[in-house]
């Protein structure tokens, strides 16, 4: 059976986050929130990560400001953005903290990630989180569970990116779930092996091309 892993990024939003997480429950999909941690840090913010992680969501670290990639800038700031964003999770408890870097739609390859946060990551037993699939809902709020569903279909775990941000995007969560149950998958927390080059701190892929 195939399978599909729902992660989503750039949140919490208090307009947003909660009809997710009612949609999720409704369903019985238990997912990771990569959320930024200028969001998080507000009393909104945090309230809505923690109901997350009440309800057996995963809460991940997505930097503080998602601004620029970062392997494009200095180790300083690249630890800076993700060491503000663990002090505003320093409340999270769960068997292995987790982080995913900037991408920016969607983009792999070098500059991902910055050789100080690879180091941060192995010594704080952290598992780093990619994907496989991003279909566009920050830019598409109509027309992007098409994509994804399309997307899902060509590979057997897709790990896929949605945003939990208020453009609408989310108002088709209800009717993705369903289609992806109609079509028989299997909805995990799990990730694809493929997407985590970091597990619990171990280097497990090359990480040369993200550098």
């Amino acid at each position: 059976m195939a399978k599909v892993t729902l992660t989503f990024d750039n949140g919490p939003e208090s307009q947003v986050t909660p009809q997710v997480l009612d949609c999720l429950a409704h369903h019985g999909v238990k997912s990771t929130f990569f959320v930024l941690g200028r969001k998080v840090s507000t009393p909104a913010g945090l309230d809505l990560a923690r109901r997350a992680s009440r309800e057996g969501h995963w809460i991940g670290n997505h930097t503080w400001s998602h601004i620029g990639r970062m392997g494009e800038g200095t180790g300083e700031a690249a630890l800076q953005e993700f060491e503000r964003t663990e002090q505003a999770l320093s409340w999270v408890k769960q068997p292995v903290p987790l982080f995913r870097p900037r991408g920016g739609a969607g983009k792999l390859g070098k500059g991902l990630l910055h050789p100080a946060v690879v180091e941060r990551l192995t010594l704080g037993g952290y598992t780093c989180v990619l994907w496989n699939s991003v279909p566009g809902d920050y830019r598409d709020p109509d027309g992007w569970m098409e994509r994804a569903l399309a997307d899902c279909r060509t590979r057997e775990w897709s790990l896929v990116v949605l945003h939990d941000l208020p453009n609408g995007a989310m108002l088709h969560l209800d009717g993705f779930l369903r289609k992806l149950r109609e079509e028989g998958y299997q909805l995990t927390q799990d990730f694809p092996p493929e997407c985590t080059p970091i597990v619990g701190g171990k280097i497990v892929q090359p990480l040369d091309g993200f550098l």
